[in-house]
């Protein structure tokens, strides 16, 4: 197999596996940030100013701190007495830090915009949370959860350097796309370089018009027809 073919498979592993673990946790988060009530509002607070922490950090201080807490020596790794740092679980979980602040955002903008004379009519017909999250909320929140989860795959698949610093480049094992890119173009290998660049593209391309078109509103389609 080809470093470049062998790059993109590594690369859609990672961010197959990311995203699910980014959708499912980032809509409980979400779902619980959008809540108005003041219980725990301070925990809420700094839960959020946790997860949203890697949109403002450089992402090479992403990857050093993980690579502390899940490294040998660190907390994780001497808790668990595991290291799986320069390993392909590593680059998923760079990839999971680094695009959850796309899918916890979406998500408490979803469930906030939900109309809250749906949940007391649904609280007035015996619904319990379980019940109004499954067939009511999560329904109605779907579109733009969507949206995140499209963004959310599209960022671990351009992540480059939380990867780096926590999994590393190695080939076949954790070169993701971005990573084979850079080392192609220090290589002078620029046929593989501009081959990956396009898939690359094509993909964003793809995902922003997808999100585009799932939050065109609805009347607008409507007039069009």
């Amino acid at each position: 197999m080809n470093n470049w073919q062998s790059a993109i498979k590594v690369s859609i592993f990672i961010s197959f596996w990311a995203t699910l673990v980014t959708a499912a946790l980032g809509t409980c988060i979400g779902y619980h940030l959008a809540k108005k009530s003041t219980k725990y509002h301070h925990l809420k607070r700094l839960l959020e100013t946790i997860v949203m922490l890697p949109m403002v950090l450089p992402p090479s201080i992403v990857g050093y701190i993980l690579l502390i807490i899940i490294g040998k020596n660190g907390p994780l790794g001497q808790l668990f007495n595991l290291n799986i740092a320069f390993t392909i679980w590593a680059a998923i979980l760079a990839a999971v830090v680094v695009s959850m602040p796309l899918m916890v955002q979406n998500a408490k903008s979803a469930f906030r915009e939900i109309n809250p004379i749906f949940t007391k009519i649904s609280m007035t017909l015996g619904a319990n949370p379980k019940q109004r999250f499954w067939k009511l909320h999560l329904p109605l929140a779907a579109p733009r959860l969507l949206s995140g989860i499209i963004l959310s795959f599209a960022r671990a698949l351009g992540e480059f350097g939380a990867t780096l610093m926590v999994a590393g480049n190695i080939p076949g094992r954790t070169q993701s796309i971005p990573l084979a890119i850079y080392f192609s173009v220090e290589s002078g290998d620029l046929k593989t370089a501009n081959l990956l660049t396009v898939v690359v593209l094509s993909i964003s391309f793809i995902a922003l018009w997808s999100i585009n078109k799932l939050s065109k509103p609805h009347h607008e389609e409507v007039d069009h027809a």
